[in-house]
């Protein structure tokens, strides 16, 4: 099965084409297209700069990676696109083409989950058996769950107010690094001093996988105006404080996560991270230590396929079509799409681990 995979849920315009070889899934092409020149300027993504992007880059950037792929269209066995959760101008241009594509070919089109493509890419480079455990971090998303199936998630934890990936690139804004924060923090934090700047960990050693980075954010604040101006060494110690601080709280949450999955899904052997902030180094390793003391194994897609890309898209495509889980045309874009319908929609309300 070779699935073509479209990715415009926020400042990546991505294609790649996916196929579900044996003995190995084969990724015959995978592009993307970043918008930092377009966004670098305001320190964080403008929405409306963004789909503009999206509806200038796509059809090249789709025409390339067939090309790549030495895949003409007619071989193409379905078509997937995120349609959320995200910036609804950018899902709408990445969703009509996939609908255009896939009804002027004749090929069934699958609306993704952008969480869901994330949440399955560790598929895409081992065979990883559900249920396994997921830490989701990236910009926009910070969420511990549990992966009982494709489409069947249950939410052990959220944030209560930002997601990991902002505070990063909120800290990197406010301490003049560039955009974006998550890999301007992470270099720098590489030259600092962990111990010179004291911050606080949001939740730290209380029971639940609920997260929250607000008042990390307010911490920071108030030591960059008693050290203004920054020089680089002061970037630096605080650049590698937060990447600390963020490492403790995340891994402090997700051993609760740890205990509830060991305790539910007996079953479960991995745990998983996935997302923009699972490329960081310091805290894979840190992941890695943890699940290895609780008997885990431990799984991270590479850098590049944690990051927003196309092929994690067409690779839950080639899940979902496996399954017979295809869309009509009519299937809308969504800018909220939980992962766990079911969970409940007032935060703090997850597992008590």
């Amino acid at each position: 099965m070779i699935v073509l995979g479209i990715e415009t849920s926020c400042d990546e315009t991505a294609a790649a084409v996916v196929e579900d070889a044996t003995p190995a899934v084969r990724i015959r092409s995978n592009l993307v297209r970043s918008q930092l020149s377009e966004h670098a300027a305001f320190g964080g993504v403008v929405p409306e700069i963004a789909a503009r992007a999206h509806l200038d880059h796509l059809e090249p950037l789709l025409r390339r990676a067939l090309d790549n792929a030495g895949t003409p269209l007619a071989e193409i066995d379905a078509v997937a696109a995120a349609a959320g959760p995200g910036l609804i101008g950018g899902l709408i241009v990445g969703t009509m083409m996939a609908k255009g594509i896939a009804w002027a070919a004749g090929k069934p089109f699958i609306a993704i989950n952008h969480l869901e493509a994330h949440a399955l890419s560790v598929r895409l480079i081992a065979p990883v058996n559900f249920p396994y455990l997921l830490l989701l971090v990236s910009g926009g998303h910070c969420q511990l769950l549990a992966c009982l199936g494709v489409g069947r998630f249950t939410r052990l934890g959220t944030t209560l107010d930002d997601a990991a990936g902002e505070a990063f690139d909120k800290t990197a804004k406010l301490i003049g690094l560039d955009y974006p924060g998550g890999p301007a923090i992470e270099r720098a934090a590489n030259r600092g001093d962990t111990q010179r700047f004291v911050l606080p960990r949001p939740l730290l050693g209380r029971p639940g996988c609920d997260f929250s980075f607000s008042g990390l954010k307010t911490a920071l604040r108030r030591i960059t105006l008693e050290h203004a101006p920054l020089g680089p060494q002061d970037q630096a110690d605080i650049a590698a404080a937060v990447e600390m601080a963020i490492c403790d709280a995340l891994c402090d949450r997700t051993s609760n996560a740890i205990a509830w999955f060991r305790g539910n899904c007996p079953q479960g052997t991995t745990l998983v991270a996935a997302g923009g902030v699972a490329a960081n180094a310091r805290l894979r390793q840190r992941l890695a230590d943890l699940a290895d003391a609780a008997g885990l194994d431990f799984l991270a897609p590479p850098p590049a396929l944690c990051t927003d890309n196309a092929a994690m898209v067409a690779w839950a495509g080639i899940e979902r079509h496996r399954l017979g889980l295809v869309d009509d045309l009519a299937a809308a874009p969504r800018p909220r799409w939980p992962l766990d319908a079911a969970a409940p929609r007032r935060l703090g309300a997850g597992v008590k681990a």
